[in-house]
């Protein structure tokens, strides 16, 4: 894995790039967006981002979990919960990546081997 985090300077910094707004404009639109989207979080709607995931608050009513260490049994209070879903054009982009960066590392390896 390349390690690398994506921030919103860098979200901002490629909308400047592509779409050709201001830096501040960019930067503005970035955080418009995102505000957006956790604002119907918080609200409890689906936020659905077609060709990328799907964002949906749950609820979780109380269970009873157990202190691995202890073996205790401890109740756990009810929450709401953020699930992602990625989509499948998003579950196919990964694999492809994955299938064709293991091939590199193959015939790299192949050719340092021989």
């Amino acid at each position: 894995m390349s390690g690398k985090t994506v921030t919103r300077a860098d979200l901002a910094e490629s909308v400047f790039r592509k779409v050709g707004l201001s830096r501040t404009e960019s930067a503005e639109l970035v955080e418009t967006v995102i505000d957006e989207i956790c604002d119907a979080i918080v609200r409890g709607e689906t936020v659905k981002l077609s060709s990328f995931a799907t964002f949906q608050v749950r609820d979780k009513n109380e269970r009873i979990g157990r202190n691995p260490k202890t073996g205790e049994e401890v109740p756990i209070s009810p929450r709401r919960v953020m699930t992602f879903k990625a989509s499948n054009v998003l579950k196919q982009k990964i694999l492809k990546s994955h299938v064709s960066r293991k091939a590199r590392a193959e015939k790299a390896a192949s050719r340092t081997a021989s």
